[in-house]
């Protein structure tokens, strides 16, 4: 309050607004009480914390001094969130069509049954978020973005159909002229030899004949999974289905303790997987590198702790 009248703002709206993403919207915050003379700290101290913190540290040090600003100069800030505020209401109707362009993937690239599982969880953290985040967006969608990039998970038999569906066919009809020869540079693991330095399975070529292999390959993507899967056993593959289990599981646990005071880091542990790049030993870098960081975030969620607090630490 200031002389008895309550402070109302839509934080969640300005850090959309303003650096682009939710999560700021504790920092904007921050930045605002500080400047409003709740915060008995000083402002060199506060952003000195944020850098320990070290999340995100340079949307959160500009969420902190909007929020600075939209105290000192509520209509001039108000008057840059307002249009961006109208654009983000219209980006939200916009999670429908969203998920129901990766059922559609999801149908295709394996079968109803799994499309169903992904829209059902995706479903059930949308609606946590719109009856126990006080108003805060942004999880649904990066729990639909990422659960199907976990999901997508491009396999052999992925490859295969994507070589197969016309799109590549298309592709260099469009591209090349005349008569041309196609040869595959694969590296199948369960063919591949490692190569006797790096450990890293080496590419082998396959000429025109293997466009028949993919054919083959792509009906049989049914066995994704199963127990019938020759490549299921991999220590890739079941990597890749032990990350959506877990990233399941994570979503399960986010939505039942949800709340306005820990959206943001439910955002941040959502997101994760789109730290998650590239193909055999550099995603295997880059999974260890996330596990690592989800290992962290997760143990603030289940023993939350002010932020500050903990960056002083």
């Amino acid at each position: 309050t200031s002389g008895g009248a309550a402070l109302f703002i839509d934080a969640t709206a300005a850090a959309n607004a303003l650096v682009g993403n939710s999560i700021g919207a504790n920092m904007f915050l921050l930045g605002y009480a500080y400047q409003a003379g709740y915060v008995p700290l000083s402002a060199v101290a506060l952003r000195r914390a944020i850098e320990l913190n070290g999340e995100a540290t340079e949307m959160n040090l500009a969420a902190f001094a909007w929020g600075r600003a939209a105290f000192a100069d509520p209509k001039a800030v108000a008057a840059l969130v307002e249009p961006q505020s109208e654009a983000a209401s219209a980006a939200k109707e916009t999670l429908v069509g969203l998920v129901a362009r990766r059922v559609d993937f999801l149908t295709v690239y394996q079968n109803g049954a799994y499309a169903a599982r992904y829209q059902a969880l995706v479903a059930g953290v949308d609606e946590a978020e719109r009856r126990r985040a006080g108003g805060a967006t942004g999880l649904a969608e990066a729990v639909a973005r990422n659960l199907f990039k976990l999901m997508a998970y491009k396999d052999e038999y992925e490859v295969a159909r994507l070589y197969t569906d016309g799109s590549f066919k298309r592709q260099i009809e469009e591209t090349f002229e005349g008569d041309l020869r196609l040869e595959f540079h694969l590296a199948p693991p369960l063919l591949a030899r490692k190569d006797g330095k790096t450990g890293e399975a080496r590419k082998m070529r396959f000429g025109p004949w293997m466009i028949h292999g993919f054919e083959a390959l792509a009906a049989l993507r049914f066995l994704r999974g199963s127990l019938f899967d020759p490549f299921g056993y991999s220590s890739e593959r079941r990597e890749e289905r032990r990350l959506i289990s877990e990233y399941e599981a994570l979503c399960e646990e986010l939505t039942a303790a949800l709340a306005p005071g820990n959206h943001a880091l439910a955002l941040a542990l959502a997101a994760l997987p789109e730290k998650i790049r590239g193909y055999g030993h550099v995603k295997a870098r880059a999974i260890a590198a996330v596990a690592a960081e989800r290992e962290r975030l997760v143990e603030r969620w289940r023993s939350p702790r002010a932020p500050l607090q903990k960056a002083a630490e």
